[in-house]
C-alpha cells in the first residue's frame, strides 16, 4: 500500500477547523474548496453525517430526472450528486467532479453553515437540510466508525456516545447544526 493512500486508511485524530471536529480528508478538502463556484441553480442536500443522505440524494436525483430509472442509472450516486468535501486519495475530488457536473446540480454536503464555501450563501441556492433522530443517528455513526477506518476508533458504545453527546465526532454536534434560511 503506498504512503498517500495509507494515510487515509489509517485511523487518525480528528482535525478541528473553526471549531468543528473533522476527520483529515474533510479537512484537507475546504482549502480547494474556497476555488467553488456555486450556480444559481444548484441545490445542497446538508445533512449530519448518517442521515439519510444517499436516500434524499437517490429521490431528489429521480425528480430531476423526471422519474425515468434509465437515466438514474447513468452513474454511482456519488457522480450524480457530489460530495463537496469529498477527497479520497486516487479518486477525483467533490470539487472535481462538480466541475464536469452539467447544471442543475445536486450537491450533497455534512459540513455545518461555518464551513461552507460562501459562494453557496452568495448564490442563495436552494437548501434541502435533513435531520434524523439523534439516537438513531448516534448507532448509525458508531457503526459506521467501527466500518469506516478514515474515522477515529470509536471505542466502546459507551465511550463513543459520550463523544457523540459532546460533538466530539466528525461534522461536530449534531444539535448545533445550523440551517440556512
Amino acid at each position: 500500500m503506498n504512503m498517500e493512500l495509507n494515510q487515509y486508511t489509517t485511523r487518525r485524530p480528528l482535525e478541528y477547523v473553526k471549531g468543528v471536529p473533522l476527520i483529515k480528508y474533510f479537512a484537507d478538502a475546504l482549502g480547494p474548496l474556497e476555488s467553488f463556484q456555486a450556480l444559481p441553480d444548484d441545490l445542497l442536500i446538508n445533512t449530519y453525517p448518517k442521515s439519510g443522505t444517499t436516500w434524499v440524494s437517490q429521490i431528489l436525483d429521480m425528480i430531476y430526472q423526471g422519474g425515468d430509472l434509465e437515466k438514474c442509472n447513468r452513474a454511482p450516486i456519488y457522480i450524480r450528486v457530489p460530495f463537496l468535501e469529498l477527497n479520497d486519495p486516487g479518486d477525483p475530488s467533490g470539487l472535481e467532479t462538480l466541475k464536469v457536473t452539467p447544471s442543475p446540480r445536486l450537491i450533497k454536503s455534512h459540513l455545518p453553515l461555518a464551513l461552507l464555501p460562501q459562494t453557496l450563501l452568495d448564490q442563495k441556492i436552494k437548501v434541502v437540510y435533513v435531520a434524523r433522530n439523534p439516537k438513531d443517528v448516534a448507532v448509525s455513526y458508531y457503526h459506521f466508525h467501527r466500518m469506516e477506518k478514515t474515522h477515529p476508533e470509536p471505542g466502546t458504545w459507551d465511550s463513543f456516545l459520550e463523544k457523540f453527546m459532546a460533538g466530539e465526532v466528525s461534522s461536530g454536534a449534531w444539535y448545533q447544526r445550523e440551517v440556512i434560511s
